[in-house]
């Protein structure tokens, strides 16, 4: 379905596609890394006040989260100086959240990612994150979002298990 909210999430997969052009830490590779995040955070509020909340929407905005995510690895990965323990903890989270969700499609036959306050915070981090990079050296402010992305998936793993998958 057409709307507001979901030519708003076009658009986060459409700047996303145009960051994969751009050089990192460039002037332009901000601008659209910022638009990007400015869509994610307010195309659910545009559904919910204009009632057009869907499942067709979730998932358009699911797949743009996905799609933004991608590109900013694949951007900002090669541009930073990653420490081992850090893609160690990482793969931890990825591995916990792989779990939940196979958990998830095994118990509801349907994958489920939930929009928890503790992943919308881990979000926020992440987002801020390449803004600090000339402030705050990479270990401490990713350990700080590492922390909180650990908590929620874990968090998300329960909740799933527990049955609580309304609980957002």
């Amino acid at each position: 379905m057409i709307n507001a909210a979901n030519i708003i999430t076009g658009f986060r997969i459409v700047f996303s596609a145009v960051l994969l052009l751009c050089p990192v830490f460039s002037p332009v590779f901000y601008i659209l890394y910022l638009a990007a995040g400015i869509t994610d955070m307010i195309d659910g509020t545009v559904a919910r006040k204009t009632n057009t909340v869907s499942k067709s929407g979730e998932r358009l905005d699911t797949i743009a989260d996905l799609i933004f995510v991608a590109v900013c690895f694949i951007k900002l990965i090669p541009a930073l100086d990653i420490p081992l323990w850090l893609y160690i903890w990482l793969a931890v989270i990825v591995l916990i959240r792989v779990v939940s969700i196979i958990s998830g499609f095994v118990t509801e036959k349907r994958f489920i990612i939930l929009h928890t306050t503790m992943n919308k915070l881990t979000g926020a981090l992440l987002f801020i994150l390449p803004f600090t990079l000339q402030f705050v050296d990479l270990s401490y402010s990713a350990a700080i979002a590492c922390c909180f992305a650990t908590f929620a998936a874990v968090q998300e793993g329960h909740y799933i298990r527990a049955g609580k998958i309304n609980k957002t």
